[in-house]
């Protein structure tokens, strides 16, 4: 090979690093999770996620009303079956959760840490979603005994009240919160039995979205987790006012957004729950009351003597 031969493959080896460097980056694309499945928006709308230093990193699907009641669909058919099994069992599956989070903690503090967190703050938020898991998981067999009760009553009958889930659960999963907030609003329903469809922040969308991930490889029956993206502008109304909804979560204080969660869920008579207080890592956001913001009392009567 000449010197000038040589010289020319240095430059073009220079020029193909140099193209190398300049290359755009793929962002990934993060999908629904409804009915197990991870499906694009039918909408077929995204928008462009950026971390807190300005960068675009990922494209996260704008999920649309259609999406909001296929997801509601999911979550009606799979909660009979998981209202059915044996409340021992349910904790076994949040648990199951629980350990895949931690088998994954380094991707969620990295995905915090990308959205504005310090390394300490993305640490503590990933450890106390763990163990919020475990907490739950731990109450899902104890609530009822805690919670029931053998009434006195003035006829020769046995009373007894027990709690029983509302059916599907409709979350608003607070915007401040990306990973600790969302968990603490789910776990705590599907805990009792029931099925939900929930709206992650908008703004910090890939902890919620990772952990669809999580619940799909952690045993939990498709639908009883139906995790949505997009913005509360397009989707609070529809959330509050669909028919087959029977309980509604609405995390924040806007107080234009609760009193269109409160008129429009008045139609169907579903029960509305408004969690105004934004401190997550409270100990009162762990408590076994609530699991029940999402139960109905019911009350049997049974004779004596015959």
């Amino acid at each position: 090979m000449s010197k000038a031969e040589r010289k020319a493959e240095v430059v073009d080896l220079k020029d193909r690093a140099a193209a190398r460097q300049e290359r755009l980056p793929v962002l990934k694309t993060y999908k629904l999770f409804i009915d197990g499945k991870f499906p694009r928006s039918e909408s077929e709308r995204y928008y462009a996620l950026t971390s807190a230093n300005g960068e675009s990193i990922a494209n996260v699907q704008l999920g649309s009303r259609k999406d909001f009641r296929n997801a509601v669909v999911a979550a009606r058919k799979a909660f009979p079956g998981w209202a059915g099994r044996t409340a021992y069992n349910r904790g076994q599956i949040l648990y199951r959760m629980a350990e895949m989070l931690e088998g994954r903690r380094a991707q969620f503090i990295e995905e915090l840490e990308t959205l504005g967190a310090s390394r300490s703050e993305a640490e503590t938020e990933t450890a106390m979603a763990v163990d919020r898991l475990i907490y739950y998981a731990g109450w899902a067999d104890k609530f009822q005994q805690v919670f029931s009760s053998v009434n006195p009553v003035a006829s020769s009958h046995f009373n007894f009240s027990m709690l029983e889930p509302t059916g599907v659960a409709a979350l608003l999963a607070p915007e401040d919160s990306g990973l600790l907030g969302l968990i603490s609003v789910v776990a705590p329903a599907v805990a009792g039995g029931n099925s939900v469809v929930v709206l992650a922040s908008h703004s910090k969308p890939l902890a919620a979205i990772t952990f669809s991930e999580v619940l799909h490889t952690s045993d939990l029956p498709a639908g009883v987790i139906n995790i949505l993206t997009g913005t509360r502008k397009e989707l609070l109304k529809h959330f509050a006012s669909h028919m087959d909804v029977n309980a509604l979560v609405y995390c924040g204080s806007d107080a234009e957004e609760i009193r269109t969660v409160q008129l429009e869920a008045a139609e169907n008579l579903k029960r509305v729950v408004i969690e105004e207080n934004s401190d997550w890592q409270s100990e009162e956001r762990q408590s076994p009351y609530t699991i029940l913001a999402t139960q109905e009392v019911k009350t049997t009567w049974h004779p004596i003597g015959l």
